[in-house]
């Protein structure tokens, strides 16, 4: 993502925001191969939206695992489709091939394969504990 730094301090102490903290906690959770979509990640954590998920993994998600966190529809991040792929295809995750009139023919993430809901028995954010079932994320299509 172009403005993946964790470089880029917000306060004077350089530390990230708390928002952006337990966005990229939720991040680090996913498993590989699995998916969250921006508004998974905002419904998990009870504030924010899909664009503030979304403002904070283009500042701050370079050292998380961000093309875990997706849009909606499955659709490679723009600008970084090839490095996303590359990532997908190694850890597995399920794709849907693209169709004969995709420009590109570049494949989307095959949503209802690939989206995790946080309910495997780790909580994000937590390194483990209690299962995220009940809080609804990923439980909107």
């Amino acid at each position: 993502m172009g403005r993946m730094s964790m470089e880029e301090p917000v306060g004077e102490t350089g530390e990230l925001p708390e928002y952006a903290e337990r966005v990229l906690d939720v991040a680090d959770a996913i498993p590989p191969g699995r998916v969250m979509t921006y508004g998974d990640v905002a419904e998990w954590l009870g504030e924010g939206g899909p664009r503030q998920v979304g403002r904070v993994m283009a500042l701050y998600g370079g050292a998380a695992p961000w093309w875990r966190v997706v849009r909606a529809d499955g659709t490679l991040l723009p600008g970084h489709e090839l490095r996303a792929l590359g990532h997908y295809r190694e850890e597995g995750t399920p794709l849907r091939a693209a169709g004969p009139a995709a420009e590109g023919h570049v494949p989307r993430i095959d949503m209802r394969r690939a989206r995790w809901d946080g309910g495997t028995g780790e909580e994000p954010g937590t390194g483990g504990g209690a299962g995220g079932a009940g809080r609804g994320a990923g439980t909107h299509t």
